[in-house]
């Protein structure tokens, strides 16, 4: 009787069901059905938030519970903390640049963001940028760029992590602009950097092409400035004073 209920469920798509239904005491047919059928909605539901979350690439895994609120940054006047949290800013496939030196908790706050939009069942994507631009090189050469794009489109949210670190090659620049016009008032999109947009033309080493760059990029944005010292920097100081 056991293996043929498991072959059911397998049958069926509703593999959790076969796995707890022998721990459920109800005291009706219709609630132990019911108890079943929630294990088993709550169990895909689970896998399919851990799927994304492994899609998404994160370099790690942030959250919003452990976002440290006192070094919180600069926000706009166009947006609260609360709306962040609630990703308001995707609803209208706005972007977020996230602006500010080293160790201050860009990408912290990116990432959180980012797993929290998982969390809701959208799909996301993560990049270091430098990452990101021989990863658009490798696919232009062995000629799957076009298919590597459609992957992009599906998302509802990409994360530019680190613009900002190293300059890129003319080929390269020219690849990431084509890859944020494809995103541009279609996918929101987070950038975090360590320069001030007066310096992007030293990553980007073309003006024209800097100001296009800019342009998707800020057009519809919510510019985040963080401020202070090195979050981990502090951090690491305080545990060895301890």
């Amino acid at each position: 009787m056991n293996e043929r209920i498991q072959n059911y469920c397998k049958q069926l798509k509703l593999g959790h069901i076969g796995d707890v239904y022998d721990q459920i005491e109800t005291e009706s047919h219709e609630e132990f059905l019911l108890r079943c059928l929630e294990k088993e909605v709550q169990a895909q539901e689970h896998n399919k938030v851990q799927r994304l979350i492994k899609k998404a690439g994160f370099s790690q895994l942030k959250t919003l519970e452990a976002y440290d609120e006192s070094w919180a940054p600069d926000l706009p006047s166009t947006v609260t903390m609360d709306a962040l949290k609630e990703l308001s800013f995707m609803e209208n496939k706005q972007n977020l640049m996230m602006v500010g030196s080293v160790g201050t908790g860009k990408t912290h706050l990116a990432s959180a963001l980012g797993l929290e939009a998982c969390r809701q069942g959208r799909e996301v994507r993560f990049y270091r940028v430098n990452d990101l631009v021989s990863k658009l090189l490798e696919k232009h050469h062995n000629g799957t760029l076009n298919r590597f794009m459609r992957g992009f489109r599906k998302a509802e949210l990409v994360i530019l992590d680190e613009l900002g670190f190293v300059p890129f090659h003319k080929d390269g620049s020219e690849l990431l602009f084509s890859l944020i016009a494809e995103c541009y008032e279609q996918t929101s999109v987070i950038v975090t950097s360590n320069l001030e947009f007066g310096q992007w033309n030293t990553i980007f080493g073309d003006k024209r092409l800097t100001a296009a760059i800019m342009d998707r990029l800020v057009h519809h944005a919510h510019i985040i400035t963080f401020t202070g010292e090195s979050y981990r920097l502090t951090n690491a100081l305080s545990k060895d004073m301890t």
